[in-house]
C-alpha cells in the first residue's frame, strides 16, 4: 500500500527547493542596478560621479552555464521525485502513466494541444510587445544557444527534461497522485498546482508568472480530462521548443 504521507514529504522538499531556485534565478537574471555604497543610495550623486560610485549589476551566467544549471537542478529534483515515488510505493498509474500511456490518441492529443498553445502564446507575445507590457522572454533569450551543439543539447536534453519534470511534478503528482492518495478534488488541485507552477517561473518576471500560470492551468485541465502524463509532457515540450525555434513568435 502506498505511503502517501511520506511521499508528500518528498514532494514538499522538491517543491520548496524549486521555488527557492526560481527566486534565486530571478535575482540573478533580472536584478535591478544598485548603487555601490549606502551613501550612494541616500545622497544624490553628483553630475560626474567618480568610478567608485558607478552602478554595479551582477553578472548574468553564460548560456552554456545556464543550460548546465537547468540540467543539473531539474535532473536532481526529478530523481528525488522518482526515488520518492518508488520508495513509498506510489503506482505509475496515479501520476498518469497507465499501461497504455503511449497510446496514439494521447500522443496526437499532446501534439495538437502543444501547437494550439504555441499559437496562443505567440499572439500573447505580440500583444505584449505592442502595448509594452513587459519582457517575459528574457529567460528564453538567455538560454538560446549560438552553436549547433548547443541547439542539439537544448532540444534533445534540456527541454525534454524540463517538460518531463515539470509535468510530472505539477500535473502528475500534485494533481494525479494527490487526488488518488488523499481523495481530493482534481479540479481544486489543478488550481493550486497552477499557482505553484506560476511561482516556479519567477525568473520570467511578473508578466511571465501570469502567463505561466495560465498555461499551467490549461495543461492541468488537459491532464484531468485525459489522465495522461504523456499528453501534457508532449504539449509542454512543443510549446517550449516552438518558442525557441520561432524566436518567441
Amino acid at each position: 500500500m502506498p505511503e502517501w504521507a511520506a511521499f508528500a514529504g518528498f514532494v514538499g522538499v522538491v517543491l520548496v527547493g524549486l521555488l527557492v531556485l526560481a527566486r534565486a534565478s530571478a535575482d540573478t537574471l533580472g536584478a535591478p542596478e544598485f548603487p555601490a555604497t549606502l551613501t550612494d543610495r541616500v545622497v544624490e550623486a553628483p553630475t560626474d560621479p567618480p568610478p567608485s560610485a558607478t552602478l554595479r549589476r551582477p553578472t548574468a551566467p553564460s548560456t552554456p552555464t545556464l543550460l548546465a544549471n537547468v540540467v543539473l537542478s531539474q535532473g536532481a529534483f526529478a530523481s528525488l521525485l522518482v526515488v520518492g515515488a518508488w520508495l513509498t510505493g506510489v503506482p505509475a498509474a496515479a501520476v498518469g502513466l497507465a499501461a497504455d500511456a503511449f497510446a496514439r490518441s494521447d500522443i496526437l492529443g499532446g501534439i495538437a494541444l502543444g501547437v494550439a498553445l504555441h499559437v496562443v502564446n505567440a499572439v500573447g507575445s505580440r500583444l505584449t510587445d505592442r502595448f509594452e507590457l513587459g519582457d517575459p522572454e528574457r529567460l528564453r533569450r538567455a538560454m538560446t544557444p549560438e552553436t549547433t551543439v548547443g541547439w542539439v543539447g537544448l532540444l534533445g536534453v534540456v527541454l525534454p527534461l524540463v517538460a518531463g519534470f515539470e509535468e510530472l511534478l505539477f500535473r502528475g503528482v500534485l494533481i494525479g497522485a494527490f487526488a488518488t492518495g488523499f481523495e481530493l478534488s482534481p479540479w481544486l488541485l489543478a488550481g493550486l498546482s497552477s499557482v505553484a507552477f506560476a511561482l516556479g517561473h519567477g525568473a520570467q518576471g511578473r508578466l511571465g508568472i501570469v502567463v505561466s500560470g495560465a498555461l499551467g492551468f490549461v495543461l492541468a485541465v488537459a491532464f484531468v480530462l485525459t489522465d495522461s502524463l504523456v499528453t501534457v509532457v508532449i504539449a509542454h515540450y512543443l510549446v517550449n521548443t516552438l518558442e525557441f525555434v520561432g524566436g518567441g513568435r
